[in-house]
């Protein structure tokens, strides 16, 4: 018998609170934000790029104490703000990698924060140490960080914003940033800390330099993915997953993953590029992991193909393009009994402390 999906669909989904046990006004909450859940560089229907909202704080305030963005993909800026959460209540910004899809919306973001901050405080900017890779070139995310205004401050935008105001910071938003590198391992480490609330990383394979985090509080743990897949490249292999992100999920309460379906697999009609599916966790694969690793929620982002779209970027899926449904089924398919999340920008899931 096909077992009934416990997936919430829709706009609406998850906007209620899923509690852990019974609350009190002042309890320790968690709530996890899909800031935008477009996969890849193409653009559907609007999606922002790929990022996620940790907010952590009390039932009271709302969990407003901590807010840490993982990933600023295009749109972050905006989507923050339906949000409630200008530029600057941000704590810090955590990269998976630096591809365009994950980190173009950092120059909005801290610009913004410029524009109207800039006494501060600094933004903590969190991100792997720089890596060479065997062709030759650099991934570096401090480079990112540090050259984030170089266009404006070419074209003289920049300066006009100083004459206007001198008080700005006279580098531009680069100015604001607080970067952190870390030198990522197979084994998890700690690499910010505030308060009640850990990051904790660990690398994993999709592009040079590409990590993924943990992040711990008394109300919940969730681990952020990012694109992570299995270290090697191609099949023959166990699963499409990251071992080393399995290891960062043990006990989690909450995965959030990218995610493509199997239709987008070489045995398909779609066309999709074998080495780019390859280097994607799939749903089915996701549902193991999360079983073994005893995950309660498993939320799916960065969506290949989006929801409802017939294409993923020129690549064709159907007239009617996958459902949420769709995605839940792949998963299923795993054995994985814990709650799937699977949604438009700004699908939430919210966690209270005992």
């Amino acid at each position: 018998m096909k077992r009934k999906s416990k997936a919430t669909l829709g706009a609406a989904l998850l906007m209620g609170a899923m509690s852990l046990g019974s609350t009190a006004a002042a309890a320790p909450c968690l709530e996890v934000v899909l800031t935008g859940v477009q996969g890849g560089p193409p653009v559907f229907r609007g999606q922002a790029g790929s990022g996620t909202l940790v907010r952590y704080g009390t039932e009271e305030n709302k969990c407003s104490d901590v807010f840490l963005q993982f990933d600023t993909g295009r749109g972050t800026t905006q989507q923050l703000s339906k949000l409630g959460v200008p530029a600057g209540k941000l704590t810090a910004v955590f990269f998976s990698h630096v591809h365009s899809d994950h980190s173009e919306g950092l120059p909005d973001l801290m610009q913004l924060r410029w524009h109207f901050g800039s006494a501060g405080p600094k933004v903590d900017m969190v991100c792997g140490d720089d890596v060479t890779t065997p062709k030759g070139y650099t991934m570096s995310c401090r480079s990112f960080g540090e050259n984030i205004g170089a266009a404006l401050i070419a074209s003289g935008e920049m300066a006009q914003r100083l004459a206007e105001n001198p008080k700005r910071l006279p580098g531009g938003p680069a100015d604001l940033l607080n970067i952190k590198t870390f030198s990522a391992g197979d084994e998890p480490q700690i690499v910010w800390e505030k308060g009640d609330v850990t990051v904790s990383a660990i690398k994993s394979r999709h592009v040079a330099g590409h990590a993924s985090y943990r992040v711990d509080t008394p109300a919940g743990s969730v681990v952020i993915g990012g694109d992570a897949g299995n270290d090697k490249p191609a099949p023959p292999r166990d699963s499409s997953t990251s071992a080393q992100v399995e290891k960062l999920a043990q006990g989690a309460d909450v995965v959030v993953h990218s995610v493509i379906h199997p239709i987008m697999g070489p045995d398909g009609a779609s066309g999709f590029p074998p080495p780019i599916y390859y280097r994607q966790s799939t749903a089915t694969d996701l549902g193991a992991m999360s079983k073994r690793a005893g995950v309660k929620h498993l939320m799916l982002t960065h969506h290949i193909p989006p929801l409802g779209a017939p294409r993923q970027g020129p690549y064709p899926v159907s007239k009617t393009g996958l459902t949420a449904e769709d995605y839940v089924d792949a998963v299923r398919q795993s054995g994985y009994e814990g709650d799937v999340v699977i949604g438009p920008d700004l699908t939430k899931l919210r966690l209270v402390a005992n």
